[in-house]
């Protein structure tokens, strides 16, 4: 079972009640419950762990995924003991951005890091983390794209009276206390914290040798020695809990990249029947039940798009406990489609866990479209832009009803009416003529 939460705010103000209640020998207010009496039999006191905090609803200790809009979306955070499972974009360019996110925060809030890859050496993935923003270059840097936009006033004549009803997203900075922080995509995180920061690095061609075979009925290589490398930094370093600590409990954040690649000795990507299609199963149920006995967190990027088999990416989905698939458009109609000009993907959140609960947290917006900015990365509501002016040659009103027929995934059906309904009555009226009904 998943890490729960163990925050003792409030317990330093409960002790000099009692302590002072001892001295005036009033005998109305007492300690009890067995925190108060760990206290007095000498044991260690229940200590928040930094860059952590226990969800409102279930009491799961959270940690940042690096993005605050995408912890908005996943109920408050990722969940300490869970796997996070990232669906790559295509050419992957956009999905390296959420891994690394989820290192530096690591690396920000303290938490000791373990990046395993094939392709990429590790302490080169560490020098490209982003640097983090501090609160007041954040919000110039949030202000300066708020004011290329146009005037609120301006926007609200244009959009919707369903789209202004509609939930905000927190795309930007706010004043009150956040959880995560922001990051500079232009800019590389300060050498000295990650010098200073405790970090483990597994690059699988460091780690193979010629004498490695696979056994029947078993795991490959790469994958093994992997578990085994995770496994023993839990055990020795204490965040399975079993051996006492006396330091401060700390965090163990772990990034596996691109998992199911060839380099790593698996063949789910080659061939739809495929010889070890069973491997990459296994590692998942065996790290999962890692991550359930210890204080560690995982995010694990995969080329889903490359897996032909579809019954494989059903296994690894019901192995994952989060699931966040990115979608770009290079490369795809949807890249000079004018309905997607503002952004520069969908994110789909596929699979949110049900921990200590009966249902899990569902966000009220479900077309979600990504944007990189000059040096940020948002995660914005997919508005579609409703053309209510009387100026627009009749073919681009016709490109958008097309384009609204083709938003498949990304946007909903609604979406489609609600686009229909903003165009102009002209429009309506000329596809009666053609035979088609204008409204539905």
């Amino acid at each position: 079972m998943a890490a729960v939460a163990t925050c003792g705010a409030g317990a330093g103000g409960t002790e000099s009640m009692a302590a002072a209640t001892s001295k005036s020998n009033v005998t109305s207010f007492q300690r009890r419950g067995p925190r108060a009496r760990g206290t007095d039999s000498g044991g260690p006191r229940l200590v928040s762990i930094a860059g952590t905090r226990p969800s409102v609803r279930n009491g799961q200790l959270l940690v940042s995924t690096g993005l605050p809009a995408l912890d908005q979306l996943l109920g408050g955070g990722l969940a300490v003991g869970t796997v996070l499972l990232v669906e790559e974009d295509k050419y992957s360019i956009y999905s390296p951005l959420l891994f690394k996110y989820f290192l530096a925060e690591g690396i920000i809030n303290g938490h000791t890091l373990l990046v395993a890859s094939a392709k990429e050496d590790p302490a080169d993935i560490l020098q490209e983390l982003p640097a983090p923003l501090l609160d007041d270059s954040c919000k110039k840097e949030f202000d300066e794209d708020v004011c290329n936009k146009k005037p609120e006033s301006d926007i609200k004549m244009k959009i919707a009276w369903r789209y202004q009803l509609s939930p905000k997203m927190e795309v930007g900075p706010v004043t009150s206390s956040r959880f995560g922080h922001y990051y500079d995509v232009s800019k590389r995180i300060p050498r000295e914290l990650i010098e200073t920061s405790k970090w483990h690095g597994f690059f699988l061609p460091e780690k193979m040798s010629s004498a490695d075979k696979v056994e029947c009925c078993s795991l490959t290589p790469g994958y093994m020695k992997l578990l085994h490398f995770i496994q023993n930094i839990i055990y020795e370093e204490g965040f399975d809990g079993s051996n006492p600590q006396k330091k401060q409990r700390n965090i163990l954040r772990i990034g596996i990249q691109s998992l199911g690649l060839p380099l790593w000795g698996d063949d789910v990507c080659c061939s739809e029947n495929c010889d070890s299609s069973h491997s990459l199963s296994k590692f998942l149920y065996i790290l999962r039940g890692l991550l359930r006995t210890s204080l560690s967190a995982c995010i694990i990027t995969m080329p889903t798009h490359l897996i032909q088999n579809k019954a494989i990416i059903a296994r690894v989905t019901n192995l994952s406990d989060t699931v966040v698939a990115l979608e770009s458009f290079v490369g795809s109609e949807r890249e000079t489609n004018p309905l997607y000009k503002d952004y520069h993907g969908l994110i789909h959140i596929r699979q949110i866990p049900r921990l200590n609960n009966l249902i899990c947290d569902e966000s009220d917006v479900k077309d979600l479209a990504f944007k990189l900015k000059r040096k940020l990365f948002t995660i914005e509501r997919l508005h579609l832009p409703p053309d209510l002016s009387e100026t627009v040659s009749r073919s681009s009103k016709q490109d958008l009803a097309e384009s609204a027929k083709l938003l498949g995934s990304g946007c909903g059906r609604s979406d489609s009416r609600d686009l229909r309904e903003d165009l102009p009555q002209s429009l309506n009226v000329n596809d009666k003529k053609r035979g088609c009904s204008g409204r539905r």
